[in-house]
């Protein structure tokens, strides 16, 4: 099969490697009908996740068919249409037993694309099939299904419930890409009274708009200044990260009343600044987390009722074998307008 293979940092290849096959009893192999590009593979392309090694397969978000499975998967079945979820559960951990599957200690947590080969590829290898995947029913189209492998659960529970986004109160957003405007989808379910984001392309900003933003920013002008005018002065209650910059979180800090709560999505590569000497006094929450997908069921019922519309984030298709030129759109965003990319199989 043909898959994309991290070579190291800046270095990629869409090449032949070995099909997956099974290797314990609760595997499952799928066979990869559509499947995206995130923001946490260009990370890793660039240096910032060292502990993806060099020869892995990338990639932790399909949706697909299952064509294989182990001899201790009862619930399924060769032919069933899967969503692969971006977590991998061993479901017995402790912490699976919590549904803090993110945090998974009997092998699971984010290992696609990651710790084993990932989805990028013609077939995939699920460890944990009944566990780390989800049943598709027809009623949400692939594409959408594809936005709730990873996207839509991060930014809802890692930006909008640890947030503790609430209805009347004020929510900043910073950065409009796909993770910032799947929270800007998502806190709207709370019916907060400002509902702002900041980004430094206007078209992502008129996306922000689109998906129910009721201000955009901008971006040249002071963003505390900008905040405390739509907020009395005070400051928001909840600032979202969604970019991974170092600027972009200490302007979340910056941005929140006093008692607020400031949500970090977005992945890292650098340090950035927590200034207690000013903020100790602040009564501030910071949070941090990798998603635990617990709410991909919740979400995919609502996608299915249309409560939440997923499909404008996509905004450009492609096939398998054009996924150099797919990366290339997503990576450079601000000149091709990407939001999320989707690659199908031909067959």
């Amino acid at each position: 099969m043909k898959a994309l293979v991290f070579e190291g940092p800046g270095r990629r290849t869409w090449q032949e490697v070995p099909d997956p096959t099974v290797h314990d009893p609760q595997d499952a192999v799928v066979r990869v009908d559509a499947v995206t590009i995130c923001g946490t593979d260009l990370h890793i392309l660039q240096g910032d996740v060292p502990t993806v090694d060099p020869g892995r397969v990338l990639g932790h978000e399909a949706v697909g068919t299952v064509t294989e499975v182990g001899p201790a998967v009862r619930d399924l079945k060769v032919g069933d249409r899967v969503l692969v979820s971006c977590i991998t559960s061993c479901g017995r951990c402790p912490y699976c037993r919590a549904g803090r599957y993110g945090q998974c200690l009997g092998g699971g947590g984010w290992i696609l694309g990651h710790r084993v080969d990932g989805t990028q590829a013609e077939l995939v290898r699920v460890p944990f099939a009944e566990t780390s995947t989800h049943l598709l029913d027809g009623a949400v189209p692939d594409e959408q299904a594809l936005m709730l492998a990873d996207i839509l659960p991060t930014a809802y529970e890692v930006g909008v419930l640890a947030g503790r986004v609430r209805p009347g109160c004020s929510v900043v957003v910073v950065g409009a890409g796909p993770i910032g405007l799947a929270a800007v989808l998502t806190a709207r379910l709370f019916s907060p009274a400002v509902l702002a984001v900041v980004d430094l392309a206007s078209n992502r900003r008129d996306a922000a708009l689109r998906a129910g933003a009721t201000h955009a920013l901008d971006a040249g002008r002071s963003l505390v200044e900008q905040v405390r005018e739509l907020t009395d002065s005070l400051g928001a209650d909840v600032a979202v990260e969604a970019v991974g910059t170092p600027g972009t979180f200490e302007s979340c800090v910056e941005v929140v009343r006093p008692g607020g709560h400031v949500a970090n999505v977005g992945v890292h590569g650098a340090p950035a600044t927590l200034h207690l000497e000013r903020d100790w006094i602040r009564d501030l929450t910071i949070t941090t987390g990798l998603v635990d997908t617990v709410t991909t069921p919740s979400l995919l019922s609502m996608a299915a009722r249309g409560q939440v519309d997923v499909g404008p984030l996509v905004t450009h298709r492609f096939g398998f074998d054009d996924i150099d030129r797919a990366y290339e759109v997503f990576s450079h965003a601000s000149d091709s307008g990407a939001l999320k990319v989707v690659l199908t199989r031909s067959t």
